[in-house]
């Protein structure tokens, strides 16, 4: 499990990966970041303070790191960001109970950020409180369903429990085939990943830069998996031949009129120029958000938008106004573009690279859009393929 144990930045979130670790401590991923709306922007005074104690931990220097941030908290104890950097602290020096504390409190304060029950469910996994772990992270997808780092530290952790349980059944019956084996394509799993299970585990360290691109993890190709035999269509009975009728002055038989037989239903063509259209609107809506264009970036929504997570729409679309407004430029860029338009829906599979002052990701995403008279409007919106 990466651990994003997050440091304040000056405006958005940002993470950054560690070197892998052994998975038997669950690998973990710090970050640095100002979490969302940790979340104010901080007086020029205290900003300056606050990147002077995240130098001084990136350069190793924990003690003075917290000595520095220690006398913030006590000129602004309300100060988020100054507190969660301590918690940041705290954990590099393995002090887990105390930066538990900290992030504990955040989430009492500000239930609605995902970093710090995600930062909290990282200490627990490594006090293999495991449940306590699944919960937080529970939590944070719950306040934020797009958070990707909180997915896939769910996975990982869901990896380990499993792994913890094969070893046990093996202590249990040394002779168990399927454990055995289960617990072997576990470990082929987590060394793909770039893990090494049976490794010593260490203690986490912070990496000193805080603008290097996420690796993006590699997954065992799935096996392919042949079409299904196409069946033979049902051969169309001809028309019963109606009876001839008779009228005993004329013996020319009179034949009623064969109805036609009715034209099968053909899906809704697509039109020539359909996959232009769409990638035009995909490109303007990426646009638009690069440009910082709120107005045209939630117009190129559809009414009947699924917002992510079950909300409403007037609360999903004031969380997106307050972020893309958020001082500092943003550039959104695609690429790996695949779509696939029937009538007037289209699906499009894409690598979005999104990059700010203090972020830069790179992810997979899904937008699934329908056709609304000459436009082409997004009606779901997902991270993935």
């Amino acid at each position: 499990m990466r651990r994003q144990i997050a440091q304040p930045g000056l405006t958005t979130a940002v993470a950054t990966r560690l070197a892998p670790r052994p998975a038997s401590r669950l690998t973990v991923l710090l970050a640095a970041i100002t979490s969302l709306a940790l979340l104010c922007a901080a007086p020029s005074a205290l900003a300056a303070s606050l990147q002077e104690a995240q130098n001084l931990l990136r350069q190793g220097q924990h003690a003075k790191a917290l000595d520095e941030v220690n006398e913030l908290v006590s000129t602004s104890p309300k100060d988020r960001q100054a507190r969660f950097l301590k918690g940041v602290i705290l954990a590099e020096m393995n002090k887990l109970d105390e930066a538990a504390a900290v992030f504990l409190k955040l989430t009492e304060e500000a239930p609605e950020l995902p970093e710090p029950y995600n930062n909290l469910a990282v200490i627990y996994a490594q006090q293999k409180q495991y449940d306590k772990a699944r919960t937080a992270l529970e939590m944070s997808i719950r306040t934020h369903p797009t958070y990707a780092t909180a997915h896939e530290n769910l996975g990982d952790l869901y990896t380990q429990m499993a792994r913890q349980s094969y070893d046990r059944a093996l202590q249990i019956d040394s002779t168990n085939s399927n454990a055995q084996t289960k617990l072997k394509m576990l470990r082929e799993i987590m060394t793909v990943g770039g893990r090494n299970p049976a490794a010593t585990p260490a203690q986490p360290t912070v990496v000193a830069s805080t603008s290097s691109k996420a690796a993006t993890p590699v997954a065992p190709t799935p096996a392919p998996v042949a079409p299904p035999a196409p069946v033979p269509p049902k051969p169309v009975a001809a028309p019963p031949v109606p009876p001839v009728a008779t009228v005993p002055s004329a013996p020319t038989p009179i034949t009623k009129p064969t109805p036609a037989p009715e034209k099968p239903v053909e899906k809704p063509a697509v039109k020539e120029n359909s996959h232009g259209d769409v990638q035009k609107a995909v490109e303007s809506w990426a646009s638009a958000w690069s440009r910082k264009d709120v107005r045209d970036y939630l117009a190129a929504y559809a009414k009947e938008f699924e917002v992510p997570g079950g909300g409403s729409r007037k609360s999903w679309e004031q969380e997106r106004e307050a972020r893309i407004s958020k001082p500092g430029s943003i550039k959104v860029g695609l690429s790996d573009i695949h779509m696939q338009v029937e009538g007037d829906q289209a699906t499009v599979h894409f690598r979005q690279h999104y990059s700010s002052a203090t972020l830069s990701t790179s992810s997979n995403k899904t937008l699934v859009l329908v056709q609304r008279g000459n436009r082409w409007l997004i009606q779901q919106e997902r991270v993935g393929r």
